[in-house]
This record gives C-alpha cells, structure tokens and sequence, in this order.
C-alpha cells in the first residue's frame, strides 16, 4: 500500500497531538477558580495567586529540563517511539491531576505533565527535518504549531462546557484519555522514517531526500558532503547555537504569558468566571493560529521566489517581533474585554508568525542527528526564561496591573531578534571547524 503525500499526514498527526497537548495543559487555567475552591478554600485572594504561579513554575522548570531530556530521547530511540514515550506519559499524568489532594500531590502531576509534555517540540523539530525539504519546513512547523493555537481556541471553551456536565476531576480524567488514543493511529501510520518507510512513494521519498539541506546554489548539502552532527560541547561552543538558545529564550515567555494567565487577567481585571472566560477566553489563539499559517507559507513563499534560507528567517522573525511590540504595549490600557481579548490575539499572531522560524533554526543549522539535542537545550532555556517570567507576574500585579508583565514582553521581543541578527551572521548549514576557532567563537559568546 502507497499514501500519496505521506509527510503531510505525519505532521498533521503531530499537529493533533500538540492540539490534545494544549487541551491537557490549559486544563489547570481554565478549572482553577473550581479547583481553588475545593483544594484551597481558606487562602486570600494572593495567596491563591502565589499558589497558581507557584505550580505554573514547578510546570515549566520541569518542561524545561524535559525538553532537554526528550531532545536526546528523540535522537536516540527516533521520532516514533520518542513520540510514544512523551504522548503516553502526559497523557497519564493529565488523568492523575483528578486524584490531587492539595499543594504536594498536584504539583507532582504537573511536574510529570510537564517532563512528558516537552517532548513534543524537539520531536516536532526533528520530524520536521526527517520528513521535509528545506523549503516546506517553516510550513510544515507553523502547521504544527497552529497545534498549540488550535488547542488553544478548543481548550478553553470544551473544558467549559465539560463543566457543565462533570466535576473537575473528571474532566482531568477525559482529557487524559484522549491522549492515549491518539497513540493508535500514530503507530499504524509512522512505520519508520521516510527513507525506509514502506507506504511512502517513490516520487515523494525523492523529493524529501533530495530537497533537504539545500545550498544557495541549489546542491543538496547530502551530495556535496556528511552532515555535520557535532556533539553537544561542540553544538554549545559555536555562537550560532547561543543565537537559536538565547532567541528562544526570550520569544517563548511571551507564549507562557498569555497561556498561563489569560483565564486569571480575565477573572481578576474583568471579574468572570469560568463560563464567561470560555466565552472570551479562546479569542486570542485565533491570532495564534493565524499567525502560524502566515509565518510557515510566508518563509515557504519567500524561499520559492528565491530567496536565500538566511534571509528569509530574519525577515520572518523580525517581522513577527515587529507585530507584537506595540500591541504588548496597547494592553496597558486595553479598554473592555472585546478589546483585550482582541489585542492578545494580535499579540499571539506575531509570535506565531516568528516562533515557527524560529525553531526551524536548529535543522538549518545542523545535521538531523543533532537537530533534536539543540532544539531540546533551546526549549530548555525558553523554559527557564518562563519561569523567570511566571514567577514576577504575582509580584508585578499585585495591585491587579498587568501593565509592568506586558512591558517586559515587548521587551523581550527585541532581545530576540537582536540574537537571531548578531549571533547567527548567516542561517545556513554549519561546517566543522578546526578546534581553536571553535574555542574561539566559545570565548566570544
């Protein structure tokens, strides 16, 4: 049996699972005023707040260092087991949030959620390099990225409207099941990678081979020399690798920012509860999604007119940082929660327009045995700065102004394109250097 266009149905699996990764994680956001009642029903307004925050920390340190740990995973056991692994194990951990106690025990949920639900972004990264061509990869990271948006826009409202029908436990318990699914069409439909896949055309197994790594004089890096595969001393000596790292860095807290705390500005400024943030709640990720799609066909269109890998990238990056700076600043004083919600949607339309090249960069860089522990260190940093993020929100709105978080952002957003532009001179496949300029750009870093 042959699939025509097989790389497209794997991504779009991918692109599912990140939707169900979503649904699971923006389940504690969106339940908390419920959860908070039942398992912290004695503390004040901030110290409920602190609670939260605490927890959201205790996620993302522990999705930091997952995205390391299933970085090498991925390398070693490949996207199909690896896969397996992380979906299994988030989807488990989900399920056990309906068993929490208190404090103690669902925290240890979300720290297990959070190792397990990191593998999905360097498994992403590195199925994108094995089933793609140079010049569908943006598309092919902004579809799976629309995941996260997707996820977004059906998380908040479902999880509503579960509520109508099941306490919270439950509706921990029915997300988590749905991951578990997922698993089932997964191992039938990703056999192998496509070099050796037995439902893949002949035609297409060609065109994702020949189409990888391509030089700006349109030679195949594959016939023209190996890959570079350094190891991960030598991925951290050169500068570009700290480009990609610092990058992330400080685009992904800006994600963090809205994904965490959207329902508790919209309860806190706006005064909803639960129902009423699924009204209002699923906007933003519109933009998200959106943003994905441009960001992908963009870099894709770009690349087809003829443009060079370097400069298509930038323009992408730029241009979605270029979005979010004055909309991060406009929810200073955004006016009703038509208008904020509207305002975050743009916000999110930007950084999915540049995140998607963004991760890209590791498979432009390095060949696709290497591509998995670079994304996994860059998704760990991006993690920390999370967290760094995530733990100043209660002290920089205590007095319920946001305004000091989202003047952070926009500042991090220049921080981001500056590394792309200084640390990365030009985004094309490295080559291995002789090892004192090695030390060298290690030192200059």
């Amino acid at each position: 049996m042959k699939v025509q266009n097989l790389r497209w149905w794997v991504i779009a699996l991918i692109a599912l699972a990140t939707i169900i990764n979503y649904i699971d994680r923006q389940a504690l956001s969106v339940l908390w005023p419920d959860i908070v009642e039942d398992l912290f029903p004695d503390e004040s307004a901030l110290e409920r707040k602190q609670i939260y925050a605490n927890i959201s920390i205790i996620f993302v340190f522990s999705y930091a260092f997952g995205q390391a740990i299933f970085g090498k995973i991925f390398d070693w056991v490949g996207t199909r087991l690896g896969f397996v692994l992380s979906i299994g194990v988030w989807s488990i951990a989900t399920a056990a949030h309906a068993f929490a106690q208190g404090m103690l025990s669902i925290s240890l949920f979300r720290a297990i959620l959070g190792v397990a639900e990191a593998g999905n972004w360097p498994g992403a990264a590195k199925s994108n390099a094995e089933w793609f061509p140079t010049k569908e990869r943006a598309l092919a990271q902004g579809i799976f990225n629309s995941g996260a948006a997707i996820g977004g826009i059906i998380a908040i409202p479902l999880i509503a409207v579960l509520t109508v029908y099941f306490s919270w436990k439950m509706v921990f318990i029915v997300v988590g099941l749905v991951g578990l699914l997922w698993l089932i069409p997964w191992m039938i439909l990703v056999k192998a990678p496509p070099g050796s896949h037995p439902w893949i055309t002949e035609e297409e197994r060609q065109y994702i081979l020949t189409g990888q790594r391509v030089t700006d004089q349109g030679e195949s890096v594959e016939e023209a020399e190996e890959e570079y595969d350094p190891t991960t001393k030598e991925i951290l000596s050169r500068k570009q690798s700290w480009g990609v790292i610092i990058a992330s860095a400080a685009i992904d807290p800006i994600w963090w920012l809205f994904v965490f705390w959207i329902p508790i500005y919209l309860n806190e400024v706006y005064g909803m509860d639960v129902k009423s943030i699924g009204i209002y709640g699923w906007v933003p990720y519109v933009g998200a999604m959106f943003g994905a799609w441009f960001g992908g066909l963009l870099a894709q269109n770009r690349l087809k007119a003829g443009w060079n890998t370097d400069k298509t990238r930038k323009l992408t990056i730029t241009l979605g940082c270029l979005i979010m700076l004055p909309s991060l600043l406009a929810m200073a004083n955004p006016g009703s929660p038509v208008t904020a919600v509207l305002i975050m949607a743009v916000i999110l339309f930007g950084f999915q327009t540049a995140i998607g090249n963004v991760q890209t960069l590791p498979s432009d860089l390095y060949g696709k045995k290497a591509v998995g522990t670079l994304s996994g260190l860059s998704g760990m940093a991006a993690k920390l700065g999370a967290v760094g993020l995530t733990s100043l929100v209660p002290i920089l709105t205590a007095d319920g102004n946001y305004t000091p978080a989202f003047v952070i952002g926009a500042s991090l957003a220049v921080i981001a394109m500056a590394a792309v532009w200084f640390l990365i001179p030009k985004i094309e496949p490295l080559k291995k250097l002789p090892a004192k300029h090695s030390l060298t750009e290690s030192k200059s870093v």
